[in-house]
């Protein structure tokens, strides 16, 4: 019997222009009941998960130069050094066990505390999506060379009373944004810590020690790969030194961090 190859269905225009015309008329109906608001402030705005021209002109973003391990800005520009980057003298003191930090902001000014302390604490986790996007614009340079992203996971108790992980929502909006899978078994918190706000650098990294593990017999989708932690919040860098260490030694290849905001003068 012969058979006859069909033509691919093409969509007649006024079709197009009519499903062009209800996806338009159900976002008018979804403003009307849900105005736009900005992300921090809650004022006004044009569009959905924005900021207010106030919130955006007071956000501390990162930007070069700033230190090519930690991510922590320079408040002037220094030159490169011999491999044309430029390295602080805090990283060349105490090196990070992650290769490269990348952060949006600033923690300690503007609206990127309110921000942080909504998604984690106030249930708004509408907010992953815009934060993700940020992330992944502030973190493009490690998503092109990376393989996995690996959200710091909670212990499952404070899970359990927090309901969601906000560094794991991040990482879902990073991934849809860069198109680097998400990784979540991969490093597991088998201590539950307390928490870290007011500790001191050094209790710090005793607070979190041994906090983490890589399970077994995942270890060998850990082996040879390029992983992006995620977080919301970097202050010393004592949680992603002690969750990079678990993963290099599991055999990572190279682990990087890339977090929302990170604080820049530790008090």
């Amino acid at each position: 019997m012969l058979r006859i190859p069909l033509a691919p269905f093409a969509a007649p225009s006024w079709l197009k222009d009519g499903a062009l015309a209800l996806r338009k008329a159900g976002g008018m109906a979804l403003d009307l009941l849900y105005p736009p608001a900005c992300l921090a402030c809650r004022r006004a705005v044009s569009r959905h998960g924005g900021l207010c021209p106030d919130c955006w002109s007071a956000m501390r973003f990162i930007e070069r130069p700033y230190c090519e391990r930690l991510g922590t800005p320079f408040e002037a520009d220094f030159s490169a050094g011999a491999n044309g980057r430029t390295i602080s003298p805090a990283a060349l003191a105490d090196p990070p066990v992650f290769q490269r930090a990348r952060a949006v902001a600033r923690y300690e000014e503007g609206p990127a505390r309110q921000l942080v302390h909504r998604l984690k604490y106030g249930d708004r986790d509408e907010l992953a999506g815009p934060m993700g996007l940020w992330m992944a614009r502030a973190g493009e340079e490690l998503l092109g060379e990376a393989d996995l992203l690996v959200p710091i996971p909670l212990h499952w108790t404070r899970l359990a009373r927090r309901r969601f992980n906000q560094s794991a929502a991040l990482a879902r909006a990073i991934a849809k944004a860069s198109a680097v899978p998400v990784a979540t078994e991969l490093l597991i918190r088998v201590k539950p810590t307390p928490p870290q706000v007011g500790l001191t650098r050094r209790l710090r990294a005793q607070n979190i020690q041994g906090a983490f593990a890589a399970p077994e017999a995942r270890r060998i989708d850990v082996k040879g790969r390029r992983i992006v932690l995620v977080d919301d919040v970097m202050t010393s860098g004592a949680t992603l030194n002690a969750a990079a260490r678990v993963l290099r030694r599991a055999g990572a290849n190279q682990v990087d961090a890339l977090v929302f905001a990170r604080v820049v003068a530790e008090s």
